[in-house]
């Protein structure tokens, strides 16, 4: 493996809160960048948490010790992994423009391949063997190209876009801590894709992943990408979840069609007739690519203003107070709390992320167990 990257951007301290600041109960990245915003560093963030959580009706809160944060730093230097802090020059500029950047990543490989253009290719765990080929076909042609292929890791089509873009550079996007690899029947493409390509994780070091870890991931691979493929995806499914958090990203979302009898092509196909590009061959991405680079503004637009903690705090508070291990309708919740539909589904799409609440099919949310 080769050597990490250092990254002294920030004093000791301020790199030590900032990784306190994130790790602190019911702190997530749309949260933690507010109160940076507001506060200027993370150590007056911190100094400034307990007050702003008892104005939030939670009692007796403690911010993340010192010594928790200094355990992960140096588990972290024990596997060889670099802690990179959003606004280090080697964190990935396209993931610091989506909204709900993570504050810290864990990489494990070569960290110049994150500065470089990448495409995201998602599909079926259980893929078909004409969806595996055609994975295969198109990261080993991006990367030709000069892309830098993403994925989750995942097996089947991830797995295989990560194997056929290796010699090229891939980065792959894990759901759990950068040094827990998930499944376990992908460790050897992980051992290589860290001595040869990159891993990254936000993910505290030893977490085991769970169900509500793989959304957050799945931003984490769109925000990195241009544009993201589904190869295969069923109607219900991760690949989907990542298309549409490409979509919200102001990412390009491309899809291979496939027969409308296999459920595992009914996603992509479902992508396409909503306006997704239909993808042949790797041209069809690099041309999609390229129209949506002439399309960009030239002046860089202005981020949509941040929303005071203090506005957001109670609504989260009241919301979280409606729910409950037990899953109950979406919009029961909205005519329970009585505020307007737009506000609660912004507030649901802010805690989903956060870890705070869950999805369940049929348009029900509920707290995790």
């Amino acid at each position: 493996m080769r050597p990490q990257a250092q990254n002294p951007s920030f004093p000791d301290r301020e790199r030590v809160d900032r990784l306190r600041l994130i790790r602190s109960r019911r702190v997530g990245p749309a949260t933690w960048r507010r109160l940076m915003a507001e506060h200027g560093s993370a150590t007056r963030a911190l100094e400034a948490l307990p007050g702003i959580a008892s104005a939030a009706g939670i009692d007796r809160y403690e911010v993340c010790p010192v010594p928790v944060a200094l355990k992960e730093m140096a588990a972290g230097r024990a596997q060889g992994a670099a802690m990179i802090c959003l606004d280090d020059p080697a964190y990935p500029a396209a993931l610091a423009e989506i909204a709900d950047a993570p504050p810290i990543l864990w990489l494990q490989g070569d960290a110049a391949l994150l500065a470089r253009p990448m495409v995201a290719l998602v599909g079926a765990r259980n893929a078909s063997s004409l969806g595996l080929r055609m994975a295969r076909k198109l990261a080993a042609a991006l990367g030709e190209a000069g892309y830098v292929v993403v994925s989750g890791l995942a097996r089947g089509i991830d797995a295989e876009a990560h194997e056929a873009a290796l010699d090229r550079g891939t980065v792959a996007v894990q759901a759990g801590g950068v040094d827990v690899i998930y499944p376990l029947e992908n460790a050897a493409l992980a051992g290589r894709i860290a001595a040869a390509g990159c891993r990254i994780s936000e993910q505290p070091m030893g977490l085991v992943p769970q169900a509500r870890h793989f959304p957050q991931r799945n931003r984490i691979v769109s925000g990195l990408a241009q544009a993201v493929v589904v190869v295969e995806a069923a109607a219900r499914s991760g690949s989907l979840i990542t298309a549409r958090e490409a979509l919200e990203q102001g990412r390009e979302v491309l899809a291979v069609p496939g027969h409308p009898f296999d459920p595992r092509a009914a996603g992509g196909n479902q992508l396409i007739r909503e306006g997704a590009t239909l993808v042949r061959h790797a041209a069809d991405v690099i041309e999609a690519i390229g129209t949506l680079r002439a399309a960009a503004p030239s002046d860089p637009q202005p981020d949509p203003p941040r929303r005071p903690l203090c506005d957001v705090a109670p609504v989260h508070s009241l919301i979280l107070d409606r729910l409950g291990p037990v899953p109950v309708p979406e919009d029961q919740l909205i005519r329970d709390l009585s505020l307007p539909a737009g506000r609660v589904a912004q507030e649901l799409v802010a805690l989903e992320l956060e870890g705070r609440i869950q999805r369940d099919p049929g348009g029900l949310v509920s707290r995790p167990a």
